[in-house]
């Protein structure tokens, strides 16, 4: 087995992964659970990384890389923001070091866009950049990472010049559950998917945005008059949700600009098939694999080129 040379963690709000990382890349073991910041910050961000150091007998000696909101000023210890625009390098060198550790901890820092008209902040979704888009890369590139708040972040030659942030998860979960909208996507679960509803509402939001609220209320009014199923009324409302999303985001985007959709699992085969439905030219990065590209970056900049040029 090979030899451990590091740790890398992502610590989001309500998620914990940790992977032992040996010398040759490869993963020697891993770690995923619920102990994020929120859970992290009761129990002590030090013992639940601990207990997870223990699990996979990670050495005593190896240092350990972190990112996401264990730097949030919520969290373990702020590791504050770098802001755009910004190169993609600068983040590997701002990572923050935790004090009165027995090991070397860092925890990467984020990425705040301080423009009055557009203020924005982003954890975590950085250190996915970071292994989503070569530091050399030349061009323009947009990239889409979808959640609960998606980011959509603008690359220019290895510059971040600046990103968006849309709440488009959330609010499909606010107004699927606590809306007027809640009774007509009752039962959806139970049904097939409805993706003629989803690629409808998709193309109709992208086209005009600023109808999304409009077209949202067509979920309950097209059951009224038209028995549209709880089926098609989840679907109606997610495609509008994303279609807004993406018409906003490219908005600013250049016409040679390509999309690079960082994503995993459901996420990852919805936006795909809206980008298909829309027809808009991307390519797909798995977002486990973006993260821990991402820390293996930083863990090689902060640890390892000093020691191979000694």
């Amino acid at each position: 087995m090979t030899e451990p040379a590091y740790v890398a963690v992502d610590w989001g709000t309500s998620s914990f992964r940790l992977w032992l990382v040996g010398k040759d890349g490869s993963i020697v073991a891993e770690r995923r659970s619920g102990e994020g910041m929120t859970t992290a910050a009761q129990a002590g961000f030090a013992k639940v990384l601990q207990t997870h150091l223990d699990a996979t007998s990670a050495p005593s000696d190896i240092p350990v890389i972190v990112c996401g909101m264990a730097g949030a000023r919520q969290g373990w210890i702020e590791a504050g923001y770098i802001d755009t625009p910004a190169s993609l390098a600068s983040i590997l060198t701002g990572a923050v070091a935790v004090p009165d550790q027995t090991r070397d901890v860092r925890i990467l820092p984020g990425l705040a866009q301080r423009s009055k008209d557009a203020p924005d902040v982003m954890r975590g979704e950085e250190t996915q950049l970071l292994g989503a888009i070569p530091a050399d890369a030349k061009g323009e590139q947009i990239v889409c990472m979808p959640g609960t708040h998606s980011k959509w972040v603008r690359v220019l030659d290895g510059q971040v010049t600046g990103f968006s942030t849309f709440m488009t998860g959330e609010l499909f979960d606010i107004i699927t559950k606590h809306s007027i909208l809640s009774h007509a996507v009752a039962g959806a679960a139970e049904m097939s998917a409805d993706t003629a509803a989803f690629e409808a509402s998709l193309k109709a939001a992208f086209a005009k945005p600023q109808l999304a609220t409009n077209l949202l209320f067509t979920a309950r009014s097209g059951q009224l008059l038209h028995g549209a199923t709880a089926a098609g009324a989840q679907a109606l409302i997610s495609g509008t949700l994303i279609g807004a999303e993406i018409a906003g985001a490219l908005s600013s985007a250049g016409q040679g600009a390509s999309i690079t959709l960082v994503a995993s699992g459901r996420l990852q085969a919805l936006y795909e098939d809206a980008f298909r439905a829309l027809s808009l030219t991307y390519q797909t990065i798995d977002a486990d694999a973006a993260v821990r590209r991402g820390l293996s970056a930083a863990a090689e900049a902060i640890w390892f080129t000093n020691e191979s040029k000694s």
